[in-house]
C-alpha cells in the first residue's frame, strides 16, 4: 500500500516513522518532506497543498490513503477535494476543520453544545473602538486571540493594561497576523495548567490517545514569546484517569456528537488543548491536526499498527480494530535557531545526528533541515526534535537531554525545563 503524507515538518517525520513500523510494509511518500524523511520515505516536490498540485501525486505514484499534516490545507478543503476523487483521507474536511480556522466558529460551537471553556466575545477588526473599550473594561488578565489561523502563536496572554494595550495594538495593525486577526476573540484568563488530549475519530466511533504536554513559550519557565512549541511529553501525569474520563465526558462526546449533528462528521485526529481548572478541564482551542512536538512525543507510544489505525479512520471502520499503547513514557526536545520565533538564518551545517539517533529508545525528528549533498543543514526556526522513552518520565527526560547534547549548530538553543510540570506530578503521587 502506497500512503503519501502532506507535509514536511517534525510531525511529517514522524507520522512516516510511525507507518513505516507497520507489518504491512507501505511505501511512504512525503510531500515535500525534509532531511529526515528522505533517507527513509521518497519526498516528492510539491508546488503547492492546493488539489490540483496533490491529485498528480497521488495518480503518478499509485497513492491510496493520503494523510494531511498540517492544518492549511485542511481548513482550505484539501481533503474534500481529494475525497471527491475516492481517495482515502486521514483528515477533516473544510467545514468540521473550521474548529481550528476560525477561534470565533469553534467558540460559538462550544457555547452551542454547552462545552465547558472561558467566557468570551468576538469583535470584527473594524470594531476597534468598542473592541479595545471592551478589553478595558474587564482588564488583566486577560486573552487575546487572532481568530484565523496563526502558525499556533495567535493567542496572547495579557497580565497587565499595557500588555492589552499592546497586544491590541499587534493584532489591529495586520502586519503579524494578517487576515487571521480580521476577527479578535477577547476571552476570560483561565488559571490552571494545560494539557493535550488527542482522539481519533472516523466520524462514528473514536479512540483516545496519550495525552501530552506542550511548551509554548521560548524561554525556560515559560518565558518569552509564543513559539510552535519547544518540547512535549507524554502520558501527561495531570490527565489522571479520572480527570481524562471527565474529559471525555464534557467535552470529547459532545464536541464529536455536535460536529456529526450540525452536518460535519469529524474524520481525523482531534486536539483538544485543555485548561485543567479547580472546576475541571475547560477548552483552549481545537486543532484539527496532530500537535507539533506532541506527535513526536505520542506516535512512538502507539504500540499496534498505526498504519491500521489512520486507514481505519479514513475507512470509517475504526470499531472494528483494537489500538493498544504503550505503557512507557515519552519526551521530546525542540532544537531551534538563534532568533526564533523572530529572525534567524539558514544553511548551517548540522554536527552530531547520527550519534545521536543512535542512542537506544532515542529518535531524531527532523523538522526545519535540508541535505546538501553529505551535509544536512537548518532550514528553519525549528529544527529538530529529539525524542526519548523510558519507563518513566525522568528516564525519558535523561535520554532525550543527552540526545540534544550530541547534535549541535551554530546558534542552536533549546529550553532545558520540558517535563518540569509532569516531573512535579508524578513526584506527589499523580499517576498518568
Amino acid at each position: 500500500m502506497n500512503v503519501l503524507i502532506i507535509g514536511g515538518g517534525g510531525r511529517e517525520h514522524a507520522l512516516a516513522w510511525a507507518l513505516l513500523r507497520s507489518p504491512r510494509k507501505p511505501g511512504v511518500f512525503v510531500a515535500p518532506g525534509n532531511a529526515g524523511t528522505g533517507p527513509v520515505a521518497t519526498n516528492l516536490d510539491l508546488a503547492s497543498t492546493r488539489a490540483e498540485d496533490v491529485l498528480p501525486l497521488v495518480e503518478e505514484h499509485g497513492i491510496e490513503l493520503v494523510i494531511i499534516g498540517p492544518e492549511q490545507p485542511l481548513v482550505d478543503g484539501l481533503a474534500d477535494r481529494l475525497r471527491e476523487e475516492d481517495i482515502l483521507v486521514f483528515g477533516p474536511g473544510r467545514d468540521a476543520a473550521r474548529i481550528e480556522g476560525s477561534k470565533a466558529f469553534s467558540k460559538a460551537f462550544m457555547d452551542r453544545h454547552d462545552i465547558p471553556t472561558a467566557k468570551y466575545r468576538t469583535f470584527r477588526r473594524s470594531d476597534e473602538d468598542e473592541l479595545r473599550a471592551y478589553a478595558a473594561s474587564k482588564g488583566a488578565p486577560l486573552v487575546l486571540k487572532a481568530s484565523g489561523l496563526a502558525a499556533g502563536k495567535g493567542a496572547i496572554v495579557c497580565m497587565s493594561r499595557r500588555e492589552i494595550e499592546e497586544a491590541l495594538d499587534e493584532l489591529l495593525d495586520g502586519e503579524r497576523f494578517g487576515a487571521a486577526s480580521d476577527e479578535i476573540v477577547v476571552e476570560q484568563f483561565m488559571e490552571g495548567e494545560e494539557a493535550s488530549l488527542f482522539v481519533v475519530s472516523d466520524g462514528t466511533s473514536w479512540v483516545i490517545l496519550p495525552t501530552a504536554q506542550d511548551h509554548k513559550r521560548i524561554g525556560d519557565d515559560d518565558t518569552g514569546p509564543n513559539t510552535g512549541g519547544m518540547g512535549a511529553y507524554a502520558p501527561a501525569p495531570i490527565m489522571t484517569p479520572d480527570m481524562l474520563t471527565l474529559a471525555t465526558e464534557q467535552i470529547v462526546v459532545p464536541t464529536l456528537r455536535g460536529l456529526a449533528h450540525e452536518g460535519m462528521p469529524y474524520n481525523g485526529v482531534l486536539y483538544v488543548g485543555l485548561m485543567i481548572t479547580d472546576d475541571g478541564p475547560r477548552v483552549v482551542e481545537y486543532n484539527c491536526r496532530f500537535g507539533d512536538p506532541e506527535a513526536q512525543a505520542i506516535l512512538p507510544l502507539i504500540s499496534s499498527d498505526p498504519l491500521e489505525l489512520f486507514l481505519a479512520a479514513a475507512e470509517e471502520r475504526l470499531g472494528e480494530i483494537d489500538v493498544k499503547v504503550s505503557d512507557m513514557a515519552s519526551a521530546c526536545v525542540v532544537i531551534a535557531s538563534e532568533g526564533y520565533p523572530g529572525s534567524y538564518r539558514k544553511g548551517l551545517p548540522i554536527k552530531g545526528l547520527q550519534m545521536a539517533s543512535q542512542l537506544p529508545n532515542t529518535l531524531v525528528f527532523h523538522a526545519g533541515t535540508v541535505q546538501d549533498g553529505p551535509v544536512v543543514r537548518t532550514a528553519g526556526g525549528r529544527v529538530l526534535a529529539v525524542s526519548a522513552q523510558a519507563r518513566g518520565l525522568q528516564g525519558a527526560l535523561a535520554r532525550a537531554y543527552t540526545g540534544i547534547s550530541l547534535i549541535n549548530f551554530e546558534g542552536a538553543c533549546h529550553r532545558t525545563d520540558i517535563g518540569k510540570k509532569g516531573l512535579l506530578h508524578s513526584m506527589s503521587g499523580q499517576k498518568g
